[in-house]
């Protein structure tokens, strides 16, 4: 009986061959920079991922694991559902075992459409909606009655439906929507100055409109030209008030101009269509600078903001209607919603409750659910995204973060840390991409990249525990209780900045003078008003430089090279040294591949399934016609320079080859190529090729992408949002060497910060608090650092000592 019992597969001592798969192996993996990368991860743990920018970390976690989990998920679906869906390209990877459904929380922005909010990107908003539409008095209609995204319909006529045999016939159609008919649910309506559009002393065929895009003999101003509503050589200030109005707001027309038939429409509404209803950072420089100029944007004068119709705001629960709940602080909504007790409604009641309590707990419980959900920083807009996460009954399933803690102050990075075990405990693996200390130490596993970045990185440095990470002598090890001290001296202010009355958000009549000809910080617990001070109260214009983490607009085709400009002065090196013109050397130009257009891969579209791209065959992903690479400088054709990491470049055009020119004269072009490059080089952007696509930077690199090409603008003060965020360890000293760098070349540099390396390094200190939200908004704290650690009167305070150990 006993020897049956030991090969009985029911028996205890015998595992199941089910529980044998723990875990998730990737054998082989070369997406992007990785060299042949195997690595075997625990399921049910928290692995972390380290290592300084640019190692392979995202490369690995994004690129291969999520992406691979990704599309075997989506080839489950029928060809006509995958028809729907974004086309994956199975990951450079040979072997990829044990994969679990991947969620992806990543720290993308939200779309910045003015109609969605935090209420609508979460279930939030939908939840208050069918609670008004039980609760609400007087009663007004359905939960799409209380939607600022749905308008009121009402339409009449006869609409037959057939069905078998029968015809029914309905006369009339209504639908109750709660859209303020004045803003159409925005909130804000837009009012234009007619002086900026055109010039009324001249006529149309002299120019008169000065919109950007209506210039020239383009067909935008062809198509009022041409028109024949009015005479085209008459000043418009002769026009009569007919041809004024068609000149400005006739509806849209069908008719023939020019010999084709066209849509003739006024000219306000036209502006509003293709430029109002665009989100303003998505624009283009030029157009940005004439919609500012151009539209006053004020808040709609008959829903106050709200973007709900009258008849959406009248209906209340116990006084609070529907707009009201939306603006109220979530903390706030939450304890409104605890006191709500109707038997009917219990389910609801019960699933909203635990959605706000979700974002207090989570951190986000000074945000209201109708703040815009473009507004969100890319830390708040990850944390929002895990809120549908955290009460979910999924299990086994892996979860990805992509630097949670981004954006969050030491005391917060602990409720976080808490969330994360919280997702595992549950019997979910969850993989980190991480750099902070705090978040690393709480890691069952620890994955270091490296061992440089771009070309120098890609291998995996170590795989091990925390205490085996420490003992390690890779760079994450050997920084990884690295403390900076504080300064000895500070800098004497050169003059002051003063802010009088601030109130932008959640701030509390804020007077504060910003001491200028130093290094500033701006730090306090998210939500307490940092940015609100920094952004809201010094204006953006004459002297002052603000560089954030807001994506990069730009297609495949954009890349470091082409958004600093350093990709003109090397064109016009290897013209001039080629004796040719400069619109050879451009893929986006007269020298891109023919085949492929200068994007280096063909796209095929196979109908019904998954379309490929491969790389063009014809220029071999070089995106040149094989006729430009003929033309050399300094022994290296175009494409080889692109491929060049910006270290390699700045060698290449300061002493290299490219300047081993006999006339003097050839020398301003790659000058000015390594004078660019030496400012990639200072923010940390070293290991990034001249080729690279801006669509795979991080937002980290893209800020500091941007601060390059800021820092020869003539701005005495540079505002700076989190430039840490996405910086190893190791990286934050290159960077404090920059931001002294710039102070010391007569700057003002303010930063809002959170890392104590940074906070320990400024000048002066200006914290806010002391909470989030109403709680907030307060300056608690003005001075050194080293008076801030001995005062230890803000959370902030007690960090910091903890930080230096004081």
């Amino acid at each position: 009986m006993s020897m049956a019992k030991k090969t009985d597969p029911q028996s205890p001592a015998a595992p199941h061959a089910a529980d044998s798969h723990d875990l998730i192996r990737v054998h082989g993996a070369r997406e992007n920079n990785l060299k042949d990368v195997s690595i075997e991860l625990p399921k049910r743990r928290l692995t972390v991922f380290t290592g300084v920018s640019g190692s392979g970390k995202s490369s690995l976690v994004f690129n291969t694991i999520a992406a691979e989990s990704q599309r075997l998920i989506n080839e489950t679906y029928s060809a006509f559902v995958q028809g729907f869906m974004p086309t994956l390209a199975r990951p450079e990877v040979d072997v990829l075992d044990g994969l679990t459904t991947v969620i992806t929380v990543d720290q993308q922005r939200m779309g910045a459409d003015p109609r969605s909010t935090v209420g609508t990107a979460t279930d939030a908003n939908a939840m208050l909606r069918i609670l008004f539409s039980r609760l609400g008095k007087p009663h007004i209609g359905p939960p799409s009655a209380y939607a600022f995204n749905v308008p009121s319909v009402r339409a009449s006529g006869a609409i037959t439906v057939e069905r078998g045999a029968k015809k029914a016939v309905k006369a009339t159609f209504n639908r109750t929507g709660g859209m303020c008919v004045r803003c159409e649910g925005r909130g804000s309506v837009t009012d234009l100055d007619l002086t900026q559009l055109y010039d009324d002393s001249k006529s149309l065929a002299e120019g008169a409109i000065t919109v950007p895009g209506y210039k020239g003999g383009g067909w935008n101003s062809r198509l009022y030209i041409e028109s024949g509503f009015f005479d085209p050589d008459k000043p418009i200030r002769g026009f009569t008030e007919k041809e004024l109005q068609d000149f400005l707001h006739r509806e849209p027309t069908r008719m023939k101009i020019a010999g084709i038939n066209m849509t003739y429409e006024g000219l306000i509404p036209r502006i509003q269509k293709s430029m109002l209803s665009k989100d303003k950072e998505a624009m283009q420089p030029h157009i940005r600078e004439f919609v500012e100029r151009a539209v006053t944007f004020t808040v709609c004068p008959e829903c106050d903001g709200t973007r709900l119709s009258e008849g959406a705001r009248s209906s209340k629960i116990k006084k609070i209607s529907i707009a009201d709940a939306c603006a109220m602080q979530i903390s706030d909504l939450a304890e409104w919603v605890r006191g709500l007790k109707e038997p009917s409604v219990t389910p609801l009641l019960t699933a909203l409750q635990q959605t706000l309590d979700s974002f207090v707990e989570i951190g986000l419980g000074y945000l209201s659910l109708d703040r815009p959900a473009g507004t969100l920083s890319g830390g708040e807009a990850q944390r929002t995204k895990m809120i549908r996460h955290l009460g979910s009954s999924l299990t086994d399933v892996t979860y990805v973060f992509d630097e949670p803690t981004t954006g969050l102050h030491p005391h917060d990075i602990q409720r976080m840390n808490g969330l994360l075990l919280r997702l595992r405990n549950k019997g979910n693996t969850v993989l980190v991409v991480e750099h902070k200390p705090e978040v690393i130490e709480i890691a069952d596993h620890v994955v270091d990249l490296g061992p440089g970045a771009g070309t120098a990185g890609g291998t995996v440095c170590f795989e091990g525990t925390v205490e085996g990470l420490r003992a390690g002598g890779t760079i994450t090890g050997r920084h990884f209780d690295d403390r900076a001290s504080l300064k000895e001296t500070v800098r004497k202010p050169t003059g002051t900045l003063p802010i009088r009355g601030a109130s932008t958000h959640n701030l509390q009549g804020v007077d504060v003078d910003i001491p200028l000809g130093v290094l500033c910080v701006v730090t306090g617990v998210a939500g307490s008003g940092k940015s609100s001070l920094v952004h809201g109260s010094i204006p953006a214009g004459e002297g002052v430089v603000s560089v954030d983490q807001g994506a990069i607009r730009g297609s495949r085709r954009s890349n470091p090279a082409t958004y600093t400009g350093l990709l003109d002065p090397i064109r016009k090196a290897f013209a001039q040294a080629n004796g040719v013109k400069p619109a050879l050397f451009s893929a986006n130009s007269e020298g891109a591949c023919p085949t492929c257009g200068g994007v280096g891969v063909v796209y095929t579209d196979l109908g019904m399934m998954a379309g490929t791209s491969t790389t063009c065959e014809d220029c071999e992903g070089r995106r040149f016609d094989a006729s430009v690479l003929d033309y050399h400088l300094g022994g290296r054709d175009i494409s080889e320079v692109l491929a060049m990491s910006v270290t390699e470049a700045e060698e290449f055009f300061g002493a290299g080859e490219a300047c081993a020119s006999p006339s003097s004269s050839s020398r301003g072009y790659p000058m000015a190529a390594h004078r660019i490059l030496g400012r990639l080089a200072d923010v940390g952007l070293g290991y990034l090729t001249l080729g690279q696509p801006l669509t795979t930077l991080s937002g980290g690199e893209r800020q500091r992408l941007k601060l390059a090409t800021h820092m020869a603008d003539k701005g005495g003060v540079y505002v700076l949002d989190e430039p840490t965020a996405g910086l190893h360890l190791a990286d934050v000293e290159q960077l404090l060497g920059l931001l002294d760098r710039l102070v010391d070349s007569g700057k003002s540099v303010i930063v809002v910060e959170h890392h104590q390396a940074v906070m320990a390094h400024a000048d002066w200190i200006i914290d806010l608090g002391p909470g989030a939200g109403h709680d907030g908004g307060r300056i608690v704290f003005e001075g050194t650092p080293a008076d801030l650690v001995a005062a230890r009167v803000t959370l902030t305070g007690d960090h910091l000592a903890a930080y230096v150990g004081a």
